[in-house]
């Protein structure tokens, strides 16, 4: 098996401007989420040869495949285990508030059994990518297959897949509607990261 996911951030919301936590929180793209998913779409087409793709169950990221998806003749399908971490009752709340009045960060990387309330720990998010991932890679046994999920849900993808340690996740930061490869032979290889060159001004 030689296949390569291509990694693939959802576009810009309005939380994401105010620097607001929405894991499972349902949040439509802004303008600028739209036109970044639109710019992408161009470089799909030109550069890749994308045989499927796959999305969050979550609006963002199933209106920034289709947008991504445009120019090819494929259709997204979902899979919900590619959703955002849910932080449950702190959903909404800022990054910086969650860091300090919560210490979220700390918690989760101390221990990737730990939950906030009424939401999912390190290792539950790091198993649902993982099934996630099997589920396609079984689908697809070789070529490049899109994959449009969430900044944290594919920090702990990666840092599961390449470390085999969650905790990791922190080394991985992804920008709104950023491409990466993340090559799957018998060990997972990272290729291009976070690559947001094709947005121009709207990166």
């Amino acid at each position: 098996m030689s296949i390569t996911l291509l990694l693939l951030r959802h576009g810009q919301i309005k939380a994401n401007r105010q620097g607001r936590w929405h894991g499972s929180t349902d949040s439509p793209l802004t303008l600028k989420g739209r036109i970044q998913a639109s710019l992408t779409a161009r470089v799909l087409a030109q550069d890749h040869n994308i045989t499927a793709a796959y999305t969050s169950p979550l609006q963002r990221c199933i209106h920034t495949g289709r947008l991504a998806t445009a120019r090819l003749p494929i259709t997204p399908s979902v899979i919900d285990g590619l959703a955002e971490m849910s932080v449950g009752d702190w959903e909404g709340e800022k990054y910086s508030r969650l860091q300090s009045e919560h210490q979220l960060i700390d918690h989760c990387t101390g221990d990737i059994q730990w939950r906030p309330p009424n939401g999912e720990s390190l290792a539950d998010v790091a198993q649902r990518m993982s099934d996630s991932i099997a589920q396609i890679t079984q689908a697809h046994k070789q070529g490049t297959v899109l994959v449009v999920s969430h900044g944290a849900a594919m920090a702990i993808a990666i840092a599961t897949l390449l470390h085999d340690d969650p905790s990791r996740w922190g080394d991985y930061h992804f920008r709104n509607c950023s491409l990466t490869e993340l090559t799957l032979k018998e060990e997972a290889s990272l290729g291009r990261f976070n690559d947001c060159s094709h947005l121009g001004l709207f990166g």
